[in-house]
């Protein structure tokens, strides 16, 4: 099911075009990474998304809705924009008992929701003594507040330590996979979001450049495996039978193209030759985000 859709949204600064024409949709219990150089348009897509900024045109839904027509907006998106917007004075529980005042949920739930985000044993000291990645998991527990099944999240992994990048990867999975939301993360760590994501988004100059499952990003829709066997005489042109395109490698491996892991393992057995190695095949993130956005 779709639960964030952009639909040709453009919006404009001055003479400086920031995204021109971008669609796409993020689909409910699927987190999605939406990337792009720096200055590429990814901020203002979300904040078209979170009412923060007018589009010249197209359109920017959570549901189906306009964020400015939602009744409860904290109940259906939950966003972290920035984690700086905190009055140093309070403590971390007191911002949220407002929040949950000012929303009209209960507020018990700011004490839930620094438990989701580990912050429970900081909950009575002021968050100007907070280090940046105490405050992003601070502006993570506002967002839960809600309960919502939508997540827009800037940059949420920025200030992190190794620890709390390993935290915030299953957490954001957990949120999709076993809650059923959308998660839509803006991020430029490209080594991160390869091991977090289902799906990727990439946008360069404000304009969309693909949309796809981090799988056919990263293997460009080809089936692509390493094999090494005791007889890959034999294998090879039982492969190519089977309408594989197999290459011969250095050191007696072959590069099959167009079959499955499970197709080449049932030859590899009708053939009775011995599997040393099979390894499926595929660019890195960064190589494919780079060929994809360098001359735009």
């Amino acid at each position: 099911m779709t639960a964030i859709e952009i639909r040709n949204l453009s919006k404009s600064f001055g003479a400086v075009r920031a995204v021109d024409g971008v669609s796409f949709t993020v689909k409910a219990g699927t987190v999605t990474g939406y990337l792009g150089p720096n200055g590429a348009g990814k901020t203002t897509t979300l904040r078209s998304l979170l009412g923060l900024v007018t589009p010249d045109s197209g359109e920017a839904l959570v549901n189906g809705k306009r964020y400015r027509d939602m009744a409860t907006p904290l109940n259906e998106v939950g966003a972290v924009l920035e984690a700086t917007n905190f009055h140093p004075g309070r403590t971390a529980h007191n911002h949220l008992r407002l929040l949950c005042v000012a929303a009209g949920l209960p507020v018990a739930r700011a004490e839930e929701a620094l438990g989701q985000v580990g912050l429970a044993e900081a909950a009575g000291k002021r968050v100007g003594g907070f280090s940046l990645g105490m405050r992003q998991r601070l502006a993570l527990a506002s967002a839960l507040l809600g309960e919502p099944k939508v997540y827009i999240l800037d940059e949420p992994a920025n200030g992190l330590d190794p620890a709390g990048i390993q935290w915030l990867r299953g957490f954001l999975r957990h949120l999709a996979h076993d809650r059923g939301a959308a998660v839509l993360v803006s991020s430029h760590v490209l080594s991160e979001v390869e091991q977090t994501v289902d799906d990727i988004v990439i946008i360069a100059a404000g304009r969309l450049v693909r949309q796809g499952t981090l799988a056919e990003l990263t293997t460009n829709g080809e089936k692509t495996v390493r094999v090494r066997t005791t007889g890959d005489g034999e294998l090879a042109p039982a492969l190519e039978k089977a309408g594989a395109t197999v290459e011969r490698l250095d050191g007696g491996a072959l590069r099959v193209h167009g079959l499955e892991p499970e197709e080449i393992g049932r030859i590899v057995l009708d053939q009775r030759v011995v599997l040393t190695e099979m390894i499926a095949e595929r660019s890195d993130l960064q190589k494919v985000f780079l060929e994809l956005t360098e001359e735009r």
